[in-house]
């Protein structure tokens, strides 16, 4: 069973679909919110759940405050569960404190080239199936650089068997923290490297 931990639908059980995606453990999820309750980053903030699945990530942050939230996932069973979840937090949310929720059906490398340059994201979980390549991985954090706000927190999710992904420039590793078969890499935006001179 998978649920909201906390904020206004906490306890609230979410629809999985039923193939096709593996949801974060409420032990990762926990850990992975104690630490961004910690930093103060959640109220208000504007949130992005690539590989979104049930939506589980996103819609926790929505019911611990975030303002606006947007799930991506292509498969149509995802689609079809993170409508319905998203409804349900809607629904918990206090009388005139809705979050705003958006899902999107769109592969994520698409969706990351089709968004408004203006749109830039605080907090963005990325929990991929363990199966994307490493170069897909790359080239989903290649896109999203420029459209994260100035003090932005990634969170990725790979298998703890895996090597370390390759960070491409403009993020840089806070942390690594391992559970089980998950390892949690939490990245922070990274100033740009300085361009050198031909001599």
């Amino acid at each position: 069973m998978t649920r909201i931990i906390s904020g206004f639908a906490g306890s609230l059980r979410l629809a999985v679909p039923p193939v096709g995606t593996r949801p974060t453990s409420d032990r990762v999820r926990e850990a992975i919110f104690s630490a961004l309750d910690a930093r103060g980053v959640l109220p208000g903030a504007r949130v992005l759940d690539l590989y979104a699945g049930s939506g589980a990530l996103g819609l926790e942050a929505a019911s611990r405050g975030a303002a606006h939230v947007t799930l991506v996932d292509k498969a149509t069973a995802a689609h079809r569960a993170t409508n319905d979840n998203a409804a349900r937090v809607r629904k918990a949310a206090p009388r005139g404190a809705v979050p705003e929720i958006v899902v999107s059906s769109q592969p994520v490398q698409s969706f990351l080239g089709g968004t408004s340059p203006g749109i830039t994201w605080d907090v963005v979980f990325l929990d991929p199936p363990y199966d994307l390549g490493g170069l897909e991985l790359t080239h989903n954090l290649e896109a999203l650089v420029p459209r994260l706000a100035e003090d932005a927190v990634v969170i990725v999710e790979r298998s703890a068997r895996d090597r370390a992904p390759d960070w491409p420039d403009g993020l840089e590793l806070d942390r690594r923290k391992d559970y089980g078969e998950t390892a949690v890499f939490s990245l922070s935006r990274s100033a740009p490297k300085p361009l050198i001179a031909n001599a």
